[in-house]
């Protein structure tokens, strides 16, 4: 990654933080984009600190023009752009399809689903062969679909997937490789952003050894993901396009 730029968004926390410290750390250069500049500013001290280069860029990426004008800012400082991790998202509200509002499913979409789309859309025209996209999708909405009430947030997922080989179709030919990455249990604050109400669509399973066959019921690392991240972002993944990867300790085949 030494010299090549990185746009990471949900840049703030979590995996999108792990991923552009560990981009950093292999040479990249990074903007961090998310919408708390305190958390921003807080990661991009911690990068300078390690010797790396850092840009902050506030941003909703729901906004179009606030995305833009990240890019815009990394062009100006960094003079290219090889790499988005497009990773920014909220778990949203999980509730039955009696509960679940029109504006909740819209709200969770225009984050997960319509800012992925935002950001690689300012993101791919400024890219040059050898360009790589990565998007953090989940294994709900590809692999799990027992969790009732995340009908928005797996809708949501789903649709990144199918962006994603879309893309890797369409951009092929220009040299920009497009992957995704399913993750399972993370340790991470996503659930800071859950709005949970499904408790009575649940459908009760147990798993008296844990649910995730790896590592009994322990999470997987955002520096595990971060590790996906920066291999497909990097010339060792030069001909791996289009694929979903599962980073998950088997959880999915076993939940499903």
């Amino acid at each position: 990654m030494q010299d090549k730029v990185a746009l990471v968004t949900g840049a703030g926390s979590g995996i999108g933080e792990a991923s552009a410290r560990m981009l950093a750390a292999r040479g990249a250069r990074v903007t961090l984009v998310g919408r708390t500049a305190d958390e921003l500013e807080e990661v991009a001290q911690g990068v300078r600190e390690a010797g790396g280069e850092a840009l902050v860029a506030v941003a909703d990426v729901s906004d179009e023009e606030a995305v833009a004008e990240a890019v815009r800012a990394t062009l100006a400082e960094f003079g290219r752009l090889d790499t988005i991790v497009a990773n920014a998202g909220v778990n949203g509200t999980w509730a039955g399809i009696d509960d679940l509002s029109v504006e909740d499913f819209r709200s969770t979409l225009d984050i997960n689903l319509t800012g992925t789309f935002i950001t690689i859309k300012a993101g791919v025209p400024h890219m040059n062969r050898g360009g790589s996209v990565v998007v953090i999708a989940s294994v709900n909405g590809s692999r799990i679909f027992s969790n009732t009430g995340a009908t928005a947030y797996s809708a949501s997922k789903a649709g990144q997937i199918a962006i994603t080989k879309m893309l890797a179709v369409e951009l092929g030919p220009r040299g920009i490789r497009v992957n995704v990455i399913c993750p399972g249990a993370i340790d991470t604050e996503i659930s800071d952003n859950t709005n949970a109400q499904n408790e009575d669509v649940k459908i009760p399973v147990e798993f008296p050894q844990g649910n995730i066959p790896l590592t009994g019921s322990e999470p997987g690392s955002s520096e595990q993901v971060a590790e996906l991240v920066t291999f497909l972002s990097s010339d060792a993944a030069s001909h791996i396009s289009g694929t979903e990867v599962w980073i998950d300790g088997a959880q999915s085949l076993l939940q499903g």
